[in-house]
This record gives C-alpha cells, structure tokens and sequence, in this order.
C-alpha cells in the first residue's frame, strides 16, 4: 500500500449544519421519498448512480423539474459507447431553463475587466439583450443548426449572443481573443459558420492588443460568413471600414424587436456547442455536444458537486476557449449570480482577483492551480488582506494542485473554506473527479468521483486498480459525451480518440490513482496534450505554426513537469540542409508560435537534433519522448522495434541525464 495515501493530511470537513444545508442532501431525501432508494454517505449514491445509470439520470431529470415540451419515451435506448441515445422523443431549450430563474433581486451577472470597471447585468436586461441578439440573427436568416461563432472576450456581450443562438436551436463555438490567428481558423472552419461577433481587441497585463486585422484575415477563410458582429470593447466606436458585411453590436440593440423571448423546442440530442480538443493528432476535433446532455450534465455539476444556490455568486477564472467557460455560463441555471473577469489574473499583482472576490462578495471561487501555487510562491495573503467573510469554496482546476498548495489555502485564505480540487475535460465539457459535498478534504486530493461518472484507473491489460496509477477510463455512458465529432460521419475520428485503446469504455488520456477511500490523485496526461495556464494545444498546432519557418526540416515538442506549479517545454527542431541553430531563427520560433498558438505556449528553449526518432509508419514518438524525460527507463518508454530510427533515441537518453545534473 502506498505511504502516500497514509501521510495525505485532513485540512477540513463539512459541518453537520452545512451537510444538512446541502443541496446533495435534499436530492438524496428526494430519492428516498420518490424512489423508495435509501443512501447515508456519498459513496453511496455514488455507486447507485453508476450501477443504476437510467434510474439516476430519470431522477436528476424530475428533480431538477426539467421543462420538456414532449415526454421523453426511453431515458437510455441502449447502455453502450459510442452511440448513446439519451431521453428520446423529449424536446427542450437551454435557454428556457436560464431565464426561468429570473429575478429581480440579485443581477445575472457581475463583470470587471482591465478594460472596464465593474458593472452588473440584471436578470432583465440579459434577457432584453438576449431577445434582441435572436431577433437579429433570425432576422439575417439563421435558422436551427446553423453555426454562430465567437472571438469574443468574458464579458456579459459573449454571454447574452451565446444565450439567444442557443434560443433558436443554433450551435455555438468560441475562441478566445488571444489565439492566434491561425489557431482560430483551424477551428471555425471546419464549422462552416454563417454568423460571427468579434471584439475589437482586448487589454491584457496593461497593454491593448487590436484584433480588426485577425478578424478581417478571418473572414476570408471563412467563406460560409455572411454577417460580422463587432462589440466594441477595445475602443468606444471602432473602424468596421477593412470589414466585409460587418454591423456594430450597437446597432442590433437599435432595432425594433419582441418584448419578449422565445424558446425553439428542440430534441435531447439536438447540438448546443462545438467546443475542440487540443489538436494533438491533426486540426483540433470539433467536438459537438447536445443541449439536453449538457443541461442535465451541469444542473448536476452546479448544483449537487459544487453545491450552487440562488444566493450563491459563483466565478471561475476562465477565458471563452476553455470549457470553463461554459460552465461558469451553465451557472445561470440554477439562479445564481455569475461572475466574469477578463484580463490578467496577476496583473497588477496578485492580489487582483482576491479584491474582485471581496468586493462581488463571491461565495465560490473557481481558479487554476497553477494561480494558487503563484500566490503561496509570492507571499500573498489573502486573509489578513481582504475580506472573504462570504467565501464558502474554492474551487482548482487546469492542473494537479500540489498539496503545499491545499495547505496555503487553509493557512492564508480561510480555515472554513471548501477546497474542491476538481479534473474533467472540453471533451466532456464537466468535471468527472472533484469535489463531493459531506467529504472531508485532505492535502493533495480530489475528494471522489462525480455521480454519474463511472470513473476508473486502468492497466494496460484492462484491468481495474486500487492505490496504483493507471489509465483514467470511464465505463459507462454519460448524457454530455460528444454526440459525435463535426464532418466525421463515420465516427472514426471519435472511436479512435476514446475508444482505441479500451473497446467500448472511454480512455480519457490522463493518469489517475483512485484510493480506497474513494478519493482520487491525477498525475497529468497520458498523451501528448500541452495544457499551459488552462489552455490546452495540440502538438500538431505548434508544429503548422513552425512551418512557416524556412529552416525548420522537422521538430518536435513535449512539456514536462518539473515541479509543484511549472513545466518544462523545450522543442527540438531538426535543421535544414545542416544549418546550425541561431538566435534569429530561435527569436522567428518564438514569435510564431506566441502570435499563431498563444503566448503560453512559447518553448522554455529550442534544442537542435540531428534527427527525431520514428515509429515505422513515420509517426513520431511524442509521448515515449516525454515519458522518458519525465525518468521512464528508454526500455520502458519505447518499443525499439516499431521504431524506423532507434539510433535517434540516444539523443534524448544522453539529454535526460545532462538537465538532471544541471
């Protein structure tokens, strides 16, 4: 048995007063009381929910009273992955569940930004603005199932035009302003969209970044387009003039429209969303999921996992090409106040997005781990320096939060806070190991799996582990897996990015232990995905940025974990025609993959190989590569003979040894 488990230290648990008060609680009484299903503990209705996966899917369906405009027939046609048909002949609207909770008491939503000082939206003014968006975009002729994109910023604008195209039964998709050009390219035109709203540019760490010329290089690689919409927020009245058939947020606003908003019925299965995967194997997988499963999905997540209610003020720091965008917008279905930041969360300091929870009077605060650890390393403490009398959770995700960083919450930030490490993915668009109502919280922990997650660690061999790292794996269908993956008809591109390895159960890509107790430990990907500040990039995305640079015959990239909060992520980059490596060429490398990628993923260093090792269908060896520099014995790490250069290796075995001794 592993010594790490025993030596995990308890920094919390819930009251008896908070676990009455839990809404987890009053689903379980709800159970019992319906469907004579009596649990005590969480693990409890953990495993019902996974062994009973129609019983406890048609129960958060009544219990949250989900408005359908017809019944459904089956809650579960068929228990299989891929191809699973949930709720049939039920028809619905996301939106319709947002605007049910309106009310005049609390805003919708609270904003601040580098740019703008902070603000309220009210439940009715997102409604009007969200009325008049759908009257616009219907007005131009977008119907059900067309395509509405967004290189947009978290503001409450991104928010209302996500609202009404999800109101008319139209599929959403965003980038945030950040990415680069071509990132976002790859990504929307594989979509075919017909309507896209863009900023004019954004403000980050003080310094303003224009984004007309990207949205004009845009529009023409996407032929498909046919209206522009740009909300001003760099500037009060920007320049449409470089812009074909561009209007200005403004005057959408101007237009005459309906008092009020309406809903378009639309089936379960029907699309809300394209969000995309990191792009590691080629352009990024638009990954399509369905208005029913994620309303269903995150009515459970906001309200059973991280316990919102209508008082609640939930924020997550987050960007509009991060799925926890998404979810943070999903907080609006359970009446709650969402929160919206944009900017740099360090900027000017650290103490910034503490301040902006002292002042919103935020009650969960959802961050990075990698914001955490930045704190505790820079000596910040938020305790002595705020106010956070109305902070009940803290919420981490993005990367595994060490355990000195679940110490500094509680030793600096609040002694009664619930800290929920959380992991999950855009592929899923939840989180699947996190945090669970009436569990203590030990140092270094995510406290269980998600009901309805039938969450595992694997072997190779397939077989299920205790105390042991393995293959994070889900076994049972969930109601937010993609319905299927964009222009991928034949599903192959979906079967083989989950189902390759494990016939039939999800193979998510991360390392994971799940203890006795039921809580659980990741220890990062188990591919190749580069995830630098939340933003997750493919291989392949780096690599079309470097081709652009003349010299570069070949590279490759990896990123490497070094210690508690940072990574290590050099490239390796063959040279043409015997060239040696200069600064010019490093200085070219870097600026087009901080202007085509993001600016997180520029390398820590650029190393020149004489050549990078090969599998025999001339693949190359990503993961084998990261694995052994991570300290995988070469034997352990490569299958020397799939390899068409093997020679190649001795290379990376000399590289390990030489940044271990340094």
């Amino acid at each position: 048995m592993s010594t790490e488990k025993l030596e995990r230290k308890r920094l919390w648990e819930p009251s008896e007063s908070l676990q009455k008060g839990y809404n987890l609680k009053e689903f379980m009484n709800w159970v019992r009381e319906q469907r004579g299903q009596h649990f005590e503990t969480y693990d409890e209705i953990w495993k019902w929910s996974v062994t009973d996966i129609e019983g406890f899917w048609s129960a958060l369906w009544h219990f949250y009273h989900v408005q359908s405009h017809t019944p459904y027939t089956d809650v579960l046609v068929e228990e299989k992955m891929p191809g699973a048909k949930w709720f049939t002949g039920a028809t619905l609207n996301y939106t319709e569940h947002v605007f049910r909770n309106a009310r005049s008491d609390q805003p919708a939503i609270i904003y601040e930004s580098e740019l703008k000082t902070r603000g309220e939206v009210s439940w009715s003014s997102l409604e009007k603005q969200t009325a008049a968006i759908a009257h616009y975009l219907k007005s131009i002729g977008v119907q059900k199932g067309d395509r509405v994109v967004a290189y947009a910023s978290n503001i409450p604008e991104t928010v209302a035009a996500f609202l009404a195209c999800a109101s008319i039964g139209a599929i959403w998709s965003s980038c945030s302003p950040e990415f680069g050009m071509m990132s976002v390219i790859d990504r929307f035109k594989q979509i075919e969209p017909k309507v896209l709203f863009a900023v004019d540019g954004y403000r980050y760490g003080g310094k303003d970044f224009s984004r007309l010329t990207e949205v004009q290089k845009i529009q023409e690689e996407l032929p498909t387009l046919e209206k522009t919409v740009i909300i001003p927020y760099l500037k009060q009245s920007p320049d449409l003039s470089m812009l074909e058939d561009a209007v200005n947020w403004e005057e959408i606003h101007t237009m005459d429209v309906q008092s009020t908003l309406s809903f378009e019925p639309v089936p379960f299965d029907h699309p809300l969303w394209i969000l995309y995967s990191s792009g590691t194997t080629g352009k990024p997988k638009a990954i399509v999921q369905s208005q029913g499963g994620i309303l269903l999905e995150h009515l459970k997540l906001a309200g059973l996992q991280i316990d919102l209610k209508r008082e609640d003020r939930f924020f997550w720091y987050t960007t509009t090409g991060w799925m926890m965008w998404n979810v943070v917008v999903s907080g609006l279905l359970t009446g709650s106040t969402i929160l919206l930041f944009d900017g740099n969360p360090g900027y000017p300091n650290n103490e910034t997005l503490w301040k902006f929870a002292e002042e919103t009077k935020m009650t969960v605060f959802g961050t990075s781990a990698s914001f955490l650890t930045a704190c505790m390393k820079a000596g910040v403490k938020p305790k002595e320096q705020f106010d956070l009398s109305h902070l009940k959770a803290i919420g981490s995700t993005g990367s595994p939060l060490p355990p000195s960083g679940f110490e500094w919450v509680y030793e600096e930030v609040k002694e009664d806070v619930w800290l929920f490490s959380t992991s999950g993915g855009t592929d899923l668009c939840t989180a699947f190991v996190g945090g669970a109502p009436y569990l203590p919280v030990h140092a270094g922990e995510l406290q269980a799996r998600a009901l309805g997650a039938a969450v595992y660690a694997y072997n190779d061999q397939g077989e299920s582990l205790i105390d042991d790292i393995g293959e994070l794996v889900i076994t049972k269908p969930m109601p937010s897996m993609p319905i299927y993956f964009w222009n991928d008809p034949s599903n192959e591109r979906y079967t083989d990015s989950y189902f390759d390895t494990y016939p039939g159960i999800w193979r998510h890509g991360d390392f994971i232990k799940i203890t006795q107790q039921g809580s659980c430990i990741i220890y990062g990907r188990s591919d190749a995905t580069i995830n630098r500040g939340g933003i997750r990039m493919g291989t392949s995305e780096i690599y079309n940025a470097l081709e652009s640079i003349s010299q570069i015959q070949d590279s490759l990239v990896v990123d490497i974990p070094i210690s508690e909060d940072q990574s290590y992520m050099p490239i390796f980059v063959v040279l043409k025609d015997g060239e040696a490596l200069q600064d010019y060429i490093v200085s070219q490398i870097k600026k087009v993959i901080r202007e085509s990628c993001s600016p997180r993923h520029v390398p820590n260093e650029v190393i020149q190989v004489d050549d990078l090792p090969r599998t025999l269908n001339g693949k190359k060896l990503e993961v084998p590569i990261k694995k052994m520099l991570m300290g995988t014995p070469v034997e352990k790490a490569v299958n020397m003979g799939s390899l068409a250069n093997p020679e190649s290796l001795n290379f990376f075995v000399k590289f390990y040894k030489e940044m271990n001794q340094s």
